[in-house]
């Protein structure tokens, strides 16, 4: 199953695209439109632009709009990785410093260690997900996708990369 979503090219080369996101926002149809925090961070903020490198099978030229697309199981798994991982790594560092280090030392507070404990398993979460990112990075997996040109049918299956189960 793929999430899909419309853009507009902005940049080509061979192979990849540079594509701009339409941007959505609920804010138009709700009915705190203006005493909602959402509305009011994204007038303090403004519009962002984001472009994003996705793989062009159909090579597309900048302005056409199309729909990209990548695997739901590629979000999910990203998403646990960039989410849960360094939790549960701070989580865990934080009950082996106060249930095992702790005790270890006599002068050691299992507080203070338990905080130390988590600050270091935090850390090593996030170096965990810098090593997962760089190794997915090429991973065509992972990667948005071309998947039509607004108006056009889909793209053939064999251009659409595959997920390993």
């Amino acid at each position: 199953m793929m999430i899909e979503e419309t853009a507009v090219v902005t940049r080509t080369a061979k192979g990849v695209a540079w594509v701009q996101p339409r941007r959505k926002t609920a804010c138009g149809g709700c009915s705190l439109n203006k005493g909602c925090g959402v509305s009011v961070l994204e007038k303090m903020l403004g519009e962002r632009n984001t472009a994003l490198q996705v793989v062009d099978p159909l090579s597309v030229r900048p302005g056409d709009e199309v729909v990209i697309g990548i695997r739901e199981s590629a979000l999910v798994r990203g998403s646990v990785a960039i989410y849960i991982v360094p939790l549960l790594a701070m989580m865990l560092f934080a009950i082996l410093g106060s249930a095992v280090v702790a005790p270890l030392y006599d002068g050691l507070s299992a507080e203070g260690s338990s905080i130390f404990g988590g600050g270091l398993g935090l850390v090593v979460g996030f170096g965990w997900v810098s090593v997962f990112s760089r190794r997915i990075k090429r991973d065509l997996r992972y990667q948005p996708v071309i998947l039509r040109k607004t108006g056009y049918d889909s793209v053939p299956e064999q251009y659409i990369p595959i997920t390993r189960i």
